[in-house]
């Protein structure tokens, strides 16, 4: 029953917030605010998927925007050399990603704890260093030579979705609707597990591992299976990137971004529904704007993450509870947030 309230209220609250970001190009003529809104729901798709990785399976990953970069880099790399549409090799790029996910699960998740970021943060650094140091000449186009894996210098001008050629110069709102359009179908992805029958699974292996295999599940199997899933739309997230900014390099390995998407969770709340959204809404708004504060900007940041950790370690979606007497507060658990 709690499950089925639980579930029709993230109907509810999904529903409003796609009605609002459906209408948001029609009550705003700013291309800036489209484009932006458009990054927003990129980081999104990953911060959720991540979520249930991180505060539902109990994987301690850093894997996240290798795979995303798996994404970018395969619909590029199809786009480039084989001429693909960008959709079909969006498809297949979040495809390649789920199988790179499954190996890295395969040689990490049998690891607990610090060891499984620590390896899945080796395998990204590995991937990043293949990239760069990648300088032999794979083509020798127009433009000089090319390595296989594009080197320092990525990849540009292999393809679009085509609504340069419809829209013109209003483009992007093209790129906006399939932007929200794939976040809608993340989420959705994510509600399914966290309220549905696999969710309860996953956060008994998370909370007590233990008593969860005494019952028969299989902790390796659930967790590969929700690593692999998952990486679909981080991948598919990964895949548009690329095509709306109809480029990719190595800065898709950053730290820096890696450690910004992690705080997006934390301040939205690891483990629940619609936390990772908060946290990446508020940290994308506090970025813009400190946007003119130069070096203060990261330690504005900074103190926001601290802020939460210490006052709200809960996050925003952690408020309510804090509104109710502590005798009627849920216990904590993804499901019942």
């Amino acid at each position: 029953m709690k499950n089925l309230t639980g579930i029709r209220r993230d109907l509810l609250i999904g529903g409003i917030l796609t009605a609002l970001a459906v209408a948001l190009p029609f009550l705003t003529g700013t291309r800036y605010v489209v484009t932006q809104t458009t990054l927003f729901f990129i980081w999104a798709i990953v911060v959720t998927q991540w979520n249930l990785v991180l505060g539902i399976g109990g994987i301690f990953s850093l894997a996240q925007m290798a795979l995303f970069a798996v994404g970018a880099y395969a619909t590029a790399m199809l786009g480039y050399y084989f001429q693909m549409p960008m959709v079909a090799a969006m498809l297949l790029a979040a495809l390649a990603t789920v199988v790179v996910s499954v190996l890295i699960g395969l040689a990490c998740l049998r690891l607990r704890g610090p060891y499984v970021a620590l390896l899945t943060l080796a395998v990204a650094q590995v991937l990043f260093l293949l990239i760069t140091n990648d300088t032999d000449c794979f083509t020798n186009p127009e433009s000089g030579c090319m390595p296989l894996f594009g080197g320092v210098r990525g990849f540009t001008r292999f393809g679009d979705l085509g609504f340069r050629a419809i829209l013109k110069s209003k483009f992007y709102i093209g790129h906006y609707y399939v932007g929200l359009g794939l976040l809608v179908l993340a989420t959705a992805f994510a509600i399914a597990i966290i309220r549905g029958p696999a969710g309860l699974a996953f956060q008994a292996l998370r909370d007590n591992p233990g008593y969860a295999v005494s019952r028969g599940i299989s902790k390796f199997k659930y967790q590969l299976w929700l690593f692999g899933l998952s990486a679909f739309f981080t991948g598919l997230a990964g895949a548009f990137y690329a095509v709306n900014f109809a480029a990719v390099g190595p800065i898709v390995f950053s730290i820096s971004m890696l450690l910004f998407l992690l705080s997006m969770i934390v301040v939205g709340g690891i483990g629940t529904v619609w936390g990772p959204l908060l946290g990446a809404a508020l940290l994308m708004l506090s970025d813009e704007a400190m946007r003119e504060f130069g070096d203060w900007r990261d330690i504005g940041l900074g103190l926001i993450l601290a802020g939460f950790v210490v006052l709200l370690p809960r996050g925003l979606a952690g408020l309510r509870f804090r509104l109710k007497a502590p005798s009627s507060a849920p216990a904590e658990s993804g499901q019942s947030r």
